[in-house]
């Protein structure tokens, strides 16, 4: 089974990255194949609404977005991790999630989803609810462990002193973990729930 990381840090080795790392030793114990890709340097656009994707199956802007795109559906689970700006996630990432997740035209069903979040002080929780409406929208059942997936940090590695913070990484990792694991089975023995042809609709 595969997970894939999206962390939208700029800094390399900044504390979300440490909470990443938590989860990633985390799933190897667990043998889940983990792939982590950093985006928070890259320079990437925000949605257009040009409706291209509907013609082409993918982002007319053709970039790492589609790439990730490639990768996210061969996964079986998809963590989203972000320091806090504003009460926000890094605007980079959400740009990237926007385009990836309108544009990417596979089902994401029973995919498992999880967020992290990494703060000075405030912030985690908008930030954790902002980040999870991408799975609530896409079918995808969200991963949760023993507190709020938040880990807490200013300066460079603090979050190494936040015990509490990496617990709860080390935690949502393996209910993660057991949450794939547990899908795989049911989808062989009941297969995915039965689909209904989307009704939308309109307010006005």
């Amino acid at each position: 089974m595969k997970v894939l990381i999206i962390n939208g840090s700029p800094r390399n080795d900044g504390n979300t990255s440490l909470a990443v790392r938590e989860m990633e030793k985390t799933f190897a114990n667990e043998n889940i194949e983990v792939e982590t890709i950093q985006i928070g340097t890259k320079d990437i656009r925000g949605c257009i609404a040009c409706g291209r994707c509907g013609e082409l199956g993918k982002c007319a802007i053709d970039d790492i977005v589609n790439e990730i795109a490639e990768k996210f559906e061969k996964a079986d689970g998809l963590v989203l991790a972000s320091p806090v700006y504003y009460a926000s996630a890094n605007a980079t990432l959400i740009a990237l999630l926007d385009r990836l997740f309108y544009s990417s035209h596979f089902d994401k069903t029973m995919k498992v989803g999880a967020s992290v979040v990494c703060a000075r002080r405030g912030g985690c929780s908008a930030t954790f609810d902002e980040l999870n409406k991408y799975f609530t929208i896409s079918n995808m059942p969200v991963a949760s462990s023993q507190y709020w997936n938040s880990i807490h940090g200013g300066a460079q590695g603090d979050a190494d002193m936040d015990e509490e913070g990496k617990q709860t990484m080390r935690v949502l990792a393996r209910n993660m973990a057991f949450l794939m694991k547990s899908i795989e089975l049911g989808k062989e023995k009941y297969g995915l729930p039965e689909k209904e042809v989307h009704a939308w609709t309109n307010f006005i």
